[in-house]
């Protein structure tokens, strides 16, 4: 499959559509800035953007990207609760969550967007939710789906809130890492035929 270069809006330089990053992040200002950067690009390229947000209403996002000059496209951008957008049934299936993805393509492409983008607050897994577990599984799963469905994807992940362990597994499962609003190539990253072998 050929991929089109996307801009990413907070870095100079244009990746290739389903590029896989992680955010981990302490200061929330930065945080802001990265992701409305990424959604108002995201929105002025005709893309489809989904944002899978913990806490933020639609209208407090929208509320910041209009801060910050966003012009919107109606039904351009779906702003969804992380949690049941994760675990609809209450509980996580990597294997549905990735199925939601690939759908996601699917209709982003039908309905005419040139391409699409994602980004999630990943924080819910800590909520203690059945599943929650197999969540380093499904970043890495997440890695196969977007060889053939290129979805964009940002997951962010509060460092003050998950612990040490938990990040570097988090580098481990995304091709690319984003460091002081920079986009790197992650030398920690195993393709999923690596991270998924029996420990």
């Amino acid at each position: 499959m050929s991929r089109q270069n996307v801009d990413l809006g907070f870095v100079p330089q244009s990746f290739p559509e389903g590029t896989h990053m992680c955010l981990i992040y302490k200061d929330e200002e930065e945080r802001e800035k990265i992701i409305s950067q990424y959604v108002h690009t995201g929105l002025s390229s005709h893309e489809k953007v989904s944002y899978f947000a913990v806490k933020a209403t639609r209208e407090e996002l929208l509320a910041k990207l209009t801060k910050i000059g966003v012009v919107l496209n109606e039904g351009n951008l779906d702003v969804l609760g992380a949690e049941n957008t994760y675990c609809p049934d209450g509980k996580f299936v990597p294997e549905e969550m990735i199925g939601t993805l690939k759908q996601f393509y699917d209709s982003s492409i039908q309905k005419g967007y040139k391409s699409c983008r994602v980004s999630g607050e990943m924080h819910w897994a800590l909520n203690k939710i059945e599943g929650s577990e197999r969540l380093m599984e499904y970043e890495s799963l997440v890695n196969d789906a977007l060889r053939t469905h290129p979805v964009t994807a940002i997951c962010q992940y509060d460092a003050r809130k998950f612990s040490g362990e938990t990040i570097i597994d988090c580098l481990k499962v995304h091709p690319f890492m984003i460091i002081n609003g920079q986009v790197i190539e992650n030398p920690y990253y195993l393709t999923p035929e690596e991270s998924l072998l029996p420990k």
